[in-house]
């Protein structure tokens, strides 16, 4: 089981400190966050593509271009590439540069966002949401296939007759891995394509959402695939501190900050510290807690979900970075050797949940 990382890259306010944080400041955090990630043995670090004024990762792939030649060891992805507002070719051949940079270790997390702000910067509209994603996906699957490519086009992208696409990745393919909220479509797609499936789980009770990895597996043996090579990932958020109380008091506000932000834009209540440390307890969403707790809730969440990657979201909102650094050597040198372990230890998982 691999254990990883993921976050948008967050500017503005420290909400604790006052202290402003900028995209320079921010973006060369990260590459440390990443470099930390790598020299303890972390397996995976991703970055989401976001067109917002309170993010900095608006280019995903050069911010972990910036990572590249400071790790040996672990893979980078974006988390996720808003495909539907891109150029898959683009996209394509960022992610291979990235891949010959790091000797194999790039990796793509396509989906279609949360947020819509990349369709009307590009020109997209909003009621092609679907097409959008299914036709560039089908275009950046081929693109992955083989060096010369001959694509009909489509209603959103261009023909090409037998062009090749340079560079190639240093990996025979680069892996595609589909990033999906909760739609049913989403999963049943993936595993008609074959592709892994990362789940986002931000609220509500974890095991609500493992139908999705039943759907997912189904449907990928019904389309003729062995749901045993399909890999799956579920992506939370956390906090990862030495004592409970410290790692609620830590993430607390620059989560709900961030949270009641898009909160007042979409229309949900303001969270309250009484429901953040309610949403932290067993059976919720948010993996905040102390090194035990956080270390048993994914042991738990893995029996129910039997998933082979786990991907934690900790710099939520602006955050101290020392606080971060520390958090993420806790869970590095802490969290991730316990789990390994516990994971070994036991024989394969079922299919069943």
């Amino acid at each position: 089981m691999e254990l990883g990382l993921y976050t948008f890259a967050d500017v503005g306010v420290d909400p604790v400190s006052g202290a402003k944080v900028g995209p320079a400041e921010r973006l060369r955090n990260l590459v440390e966050e990443i470099e930390l990630a790598d020299q303890l043995g972390l397996d995976f670090f991703g970055l989401g593509e976001h067109h917002r004024p309170d993010y900095a990762a608006s280019a995903p792939a050069v911010a972990l271009a910036a990572a590249a030649t400071r790790t040996t060891k672990i893979r980078l992805s974006s988390a996720v590439s808003v495909l539907s507002s891109d150029d898959p070719v683009r996209v394509f051949q960022q992610f291979a540069t990235l891949d010959n940079l790091t000797g194999g270790r790039a990796e793509i997390m396509a989906g279609r966002g949360s947020f819509i702000e990349s369709f009307p910067l590009f020109g997209y509209a909003l009621e092609d949401y679907d097409t959008l994603f299914a036709e560039k996906l089908d275009l950046l699957i081929k693109l992955n296939e083989g060096e010369a490519i001959t694509w009909p086009g489509g209603q959103h992208t261009p023909k090409i007759d037998g062009r090749g696409v340079y560079p190639r990745p240093s990996q025979d393919k680069l892996p595609i891995w589909i990033a999906v909220g909760g739609t049913p479509q989403s999963v049943a797609r993936a595993a008609m394509l074959g592709l892994p499936l990362a789940l986002a789980i931000i609220g509500g009770e974890p095991h609500r959402f493992a139908p999705l990895f039943k759907l997912y597996r189904d449907a990928a043996e019904k389309f003729g695939r062995d749901p045993n090579t399909l890999r799956t990932s579920i992506n939370v958020h956390g906090f990862v501190g030495e004592t409970t109380q410290e790692a609620l008091d830590t993430a607390f506000a620059p989560h709900t900050d961030v949270m009641n932000r898009i909160g007042r834009e979409r229309g949900w209540g303001p969270m309250s510290k009484d429901q953040f440390a309610a949403s932290a307890g067993p059976r919720g969403a948010n993996f905040t807690g102390s090194v035990a707790e956080v270390t048993d809730k994914i042991l738990a969440n893995h029996e129910i979900f039997g998933f082979d990657r786990f991907v934690l979201q900790m710099a939520i909102g602006v955050m101290d970075h020392r606080k971060l650094m520390k958090a993420i050597e806790l869970y590095g040198t802490k969290v991730a050797p316990e789990v390994r372990k516990a994971v070994a230890a036991k024989r394969p998982l079922t299919t069943e949940v």
